[in-house]
């Protein structure tokens, strides 16, 4: 319920959406921030971790199902909103912020979901 407060409360309107606005430094930089650098920097301190013998990998789970939460990690709508909207003072960029926050937690949600689809072993 949760993200789809976020959503509504974005406040961005697709209204008018043209390539140029999905192609905007902007809007591909916040995508890319969430959608790789999460998955990055969550599953690369996680590996790190388990390999400094730090932590444990949990009974019965993957490296890959651990790459797919680090996946899902990348959904980061709330305050990738908050921070985006503070880095960039000028209402010309809040649209291509939110529509990168979007499109980054979209792309996250969808990788993350068919990586742990495909890392769940199967059950007879």
């Amino acid at each position: 319920m949760v993200p789809l407060f976020g959503f509504a409360n974005a406040g961005l309107s697709l209204e008018g959406l043209d390539w140029a606005a999905l192609t905007a430094p902007i809007t591909l930089g916040v995508g890319a921030g969430l959608f790789v650098g999460k998955q990055i920097g969550v599953f690369g301190a996680a590996w790190l971790a388990l390999r400094l013998k730090l932590g444990e990998r949990p009974a019965h789970a993957s490296l890959a199902q651990l790459y797919g939460v680090a996946l899902l990690c990348g959904i980061g709508f709330t305050m990738s909103l908050f921070i985006g909207l503070l880095a960039f003072r000028d209402p010309i960029f809040h649209a291509e912020v939110k529509l990168g926050v979007l499109g980054g937690s979209l792309l996250s949600a969808v990788a993350g979901m068919l990586v742990l689809r495909l890392a769940t072993p199967k059950r007879n």
